[in-house]
């Protein structure tokens, strides 16, 4: 397994990215750039989605807190797009390729989170047997 020393190489950040480009080309459209409110709204829950898994990969602590707010954001987009089919700023094939897309990024962060959980008790279990190991020496 190769490791991963940039962010943008994270499957889950470029789904991230994926969205936010979904969410930006829905919310150009006249009649949804007008409603300021909800496109600043829904642009800034896929923005935050991205930004948050880059900070999650850098951080050394933290990570899992970091991803849950990532794949919220992703819920953000979801609900968001709710509001913009019922105002009819998009129609159901992009609501549905948007929310796809949300999805998709969740899932992946979904399983980054317990990748990062199942390793970081491995860590903590591996640490308490080499204690105890030096303890009884």
């Amino acid at each position: 397994m190769t490791k991963i020393t940039r962010f943008e190489d994270l499957e889950s950040w470029q789904e991230a990215r994926n969205l936010t480009q979904l969410v930006y080309k829905a919310t150009n459209r006249d009649r949804f750039r007008n409603d300021l409110r909800l496109c600043s709204q829904i642009q800034s829950a896929a923005g935050s989605s991205m930004a948050n898994i880059a900070e999650g990969f850098i951080r050394r602590s933290d990570k899992e807190f970091i991803l849950f707010i990532a794949m919220a954001s992703t819920a953000e987009v979801q609900s968001h797009l709710y509001i913009a089919l019922d105002q009819g700023y998009i129609g159901q094939k992009d609501f549905d390729e948007i929310y796809n897309q949300a999805n998709k990024t969740a899932m992946i962060i979904s399983g980054l989170i317990r990748y990062l959980c199942s390793n970081q008790a491995k860590s903590t279990k591996q640490t308490r047997q080499a204690k105890q190991t030096r303890r009884t020496k």
